[in-house]
């Protein structure tokens, strides 16, 4: 990928994530992230680019963050998220003191019950207008150089 800017991979079917997409857009300090639905062709492409050695399958099917130092997952793709976001919302990098198991079960946990409790959608919605063009669903929304 030449295009060294972060991406929140997220489930696009999930009505709680969708709207965190939305939350997290308006809050960051610059406009960098980009972001991928698991389920598109990108998320696929965006993995294999950051870290061959990653299976995808075997990532958790709600946040996966990629940026610069790699894939990260669970409570660290949150963490590392919420270093890129506006004060006071960078202060929960604070939460960093809380041993990873942890915040790891806090996180799975959430995640294992958000369909119940945020419900879930057939397909993921389309993009607000104001961050669509930081969106990528198919290989071709990368810059990708394979020569």
């Amino acid at each position: 990928m030449d295009d060294p800017r972060p991406v929140i991979l997220f489930d696009g079917e999930c009505n709680f994530c969708n709207a965190t997409v939305r939350w997290t857009a308006s809050r960051e300090k610059r406009e960098r992230l980009r972001f991928a639905p698991l389920q598109s062709p990108a998320a696929r492409r965006i993995i294999a680019l950051a870290d061959p050695g990653v299976d995808f399958e075997a990532l958790p099917d709600s946040l996966v963050f990629v940026d610069e130092d790699g894939v990260h997952t669970d409570s660290t793709a949150n963490l590392r998220i919420a270093r890129r976001l506006r004060f006071p919302w960078s202060l929960l990098v604070l939460a960093r003191i809380i041993p990873r198991p942890l915040r790891d079960a806090a996180y799975r946990s959430f995640a294992r019950n958000r369909y119940r409790w945020f419900g879930r959608s057939d397909a993921c919605p389309a993009p607000p207008p104001d961050i669509a063009s930081r969106f990528l669903e198919t290989e071709e929304d990368l810059d990708v150089d394979d020569a």
